[in-house]
């Protein structure tokens, strides 16, 4: 092939790949988790305080605006639906690109349950693996989550349009136009406020004693990172979100416990705060103690941002101006806080309470 041949197709398949991205990234299904992530790239530089890392029991339960407003902490989720422990490490690898986290929380509810049993849905994989840029971190994270010859083939992880092509009627509406380098600031920081309710009971098991072990997949992925943030340096702190306890659990994140312990780590399982948090079983939950409402946001955000304060050395940046974002955010998400829960009483008292609906 001559050298003008040559020429012709490498910027041929440049041009392919400058198209293919944006509109990959357009196409992409739109949603809470998309919302999350790219807010989180449409973040400014070394603005983050603090990342936190997890599944469901994160977006609904702690919202960086409300942290923000009491605490002058800026705190974002890379959270994402029965996301797997495995992705933790990756996410972590993501955030450092472009923030310099003084903490990283990584929430612990998805350590209790075999890796095996998150892959008999790849949709919580793909809610880590469709949601990063295009990156050799991507790569990896699809690697190391995705098995070859699984259900769902390596290459529609690799080029995830295979999944979403039939998407391309949504190019149009400006929620996905405006995603098209993956950058776009969240407007509630990744809160997501629910205005459902589902009651339960409490269930005190904070006086539990006993040890039991999670699953040896689980334990080697928690060993692994708690080696790999000592080795890079790295602040963290572990937590459990409130939830309805069992016995079993509560002896599981004993063991949890007695591993990050030695790392000199700080463990919280938010499960032995009920009385501080003013927990209502009755109230506080979206779905029958499994995640929180609004109200439950509300308390669950106070707690957990006055023990930042308490426990870590932030510097209050309220009132400067490169995070008058932040300021904007606190606004709305009180705003709409105050409607969610009004919506939740009204409920309350119709005795309208969530369905859940069999996946």
């Amino acid at each position: 092939m001559k050298r003008k041949e040559w020429i012709k197709t490498i910027c041929f398949i440049a041009g392919f790949f400058l198209i293919l991205i944006p509109l990959t990234y357009m196409i992409r299904t739109n949603g809470d988790i998309k919302d999350i992530f790219v807010g989180f790239y449409g973040e400014k530089e070394d603005t983050i305080d603090v990342v936190m890392i997890g599944s469901s029991p994160v977006y609904p339960y702690y919202a960086g605006p409300k942290i923000w407003k009491d605490t002058g902490i800026t705190c974002y989720p890379l959270s994402s639906n029965m996301q797997r422990p495995k992705a933790a490490v990756h996410l972590v690898e993501e955030a450092e690109k472009t923030q310099d986290p003084a903490l990283y929380i990584f929430e612990m509810r998805m350590y209790l349950g075999p890796d095996e049993r998150l892959t008999q849905n790849m949709a919580y994989t793909r809610g880590v693996t469709d949601n990063m840029k295009y990156s050799w971190n991507r790569i990896k994270t699809i690697n190391d989550l995705v098995e070859p010859g699984g259900e769902e083939a390596r290459y529609t992880y690799y080029f995830d349009i295979f999944k979403y092509h039939s998407n391309w009627k949504t190019l149009v509406l400006p929620s996905q136009m405006v995603t098209f380098r993956y950058e776009h600031q969240d407007p509630l920081k990744g809160a997501v406020i629910r205005d459902d309710i589902g009651p339960s009971e409490m269930a005190d098991y904070s006086g539990v004693t006993t040890r039991q072990a999670i699953p040896e997949d689980q334990e080697e992925v928690l060993r692994d990172l708690l080696a790999y943030l000592q080795e890079k340096g790295l602040n963290a702190l572990f937590i459990v979100s409130p939830n309805t306890m069992t016995e079993e659990k509560q002896s599981q994140y004993n063991y949890i416990a007695d591993i990050i312990a030695p790392t000199g780590y700080r463990f919280l399982n938010l499960n032995d705060y009920y009385e501080e948090l003013d927990m209502d079983f009755e109230t506080d939950f979206d779905d029958y103690g499994g995640h929180t409402n609004a109200f439950g946001m509300e308390k669950c955000s106070a707690f957990l941002g006055e023990y930042l304060k308490t426990h870590y050395s932030f510097t209050d940046k309220r009132g400067q101006k490169e995070y008058e974002s932040w300021d904007k955010a606190a606004e709305l998400w009180e705003e709409q806080t105050e409607t969610a829960k009004k919506i939740i009483l009204d409920k309350k008292a119709r005795k309208e309470f969530k369905v859940i609906e069999e996946e």
